[in-house]
């Protein structure tokens, strides 16, 4: 029988700004500003080159670099132009936004106006070592015992230490990549839990528009033509 669509995904919860992965490691995503590095000169594009490969250079664990591109979402700026239609009192004013917003929707209707969007993902695989529960009696159903209320208490207990303990050592490494990328010249920005699982969302959905404007630094939109 086919398995449950959520056993595909890899994230079991987020957590204080972290995605906790279903095999325990963490994961924080940042939100990078865009930089039009062709507009610059060259003497700047070098200094910008050589940054980014000084931060490179400086980091001793992997990260993932995503370029995210979705569709404009425009409904809540259309219905802020039906708003100011509803509060202005001059006909010719109201006529004009009508106007200005009808050419907006067919215009967006008629052309994919795309927003590009940059994360870095910076994950921490914390070392576990294999909790020997009851040994090798655990392994065995009939003599392994089942955890008391008190030993599940004090487990939640242990897993909340071990989290705080990997949490701070994945700030110290989302710390260094900040500092690299700001070097670069780049705005940077910790996603927060309601950015994550709009993030999540957006990505699990490709066919659907932004679900929700989450104020993220972003490319200016341009226009690309199928």
């Amino acid at each position: 029988m086919p398995g449950n669509s959520q056993d595909l995904v890899g994230v079991d919860g987020i957590k204080s700004s972290t995605i906790v992965m279903k095999d325990g490691s963490l994961r924080q995503v940042l939100l990078v500003g865009g930089l039009n590095f062709q507009l610059k000169s060259e003497e700047e594009q070098n200094s910008i080159s050589a940054a980014y490969q000084n931060f490179l250079n400086s980091i001793d664990f992997g990260i993932q670099v995503i370029v995210h591109s979705r569709k404009v979402n425009i409904d809540k700026y259309l219905k802020n132009l039906d708003d100011k239609v509803k509060e202005e009192p001059s006909p010719l004013l109201q006529n004009q936004i009508s106007e200005y917003r009808e050419f907006i929707r067919q215009f967006v209707q008629d052309h994919d106006i795309m927003s590009k969007s940059f994360f870095v993902v910076v994950p921490f695989y914390p070392t576990t070592v294999a909790a020997a529960t009851g040994g090798i009696a655990s392994s065995i159903p009939f003599l392994s015992k089942k955890p008391t209320a008190e030993q599940k208490k004090v487990s939640e207990e242990e897993k909340d230490v071990e989290f705080k303990k990997n949490l701070e050592q994945l700030g110290q490494r989302v710390d260094q990549v900040i500092q690299g990328l700001s070097s670069v010249g780049l705005e940077v920005l910790v996603a927060n839990d309601e950015q994550i699982v709009e993030l999540l969302y957006n990505f699990y959905n490709p066919e659907s528009t932004e679900k929700e404007d989450i104020n993220l630094p972003t490319e200016k939109p341009t226009e690309e033509q199928k």
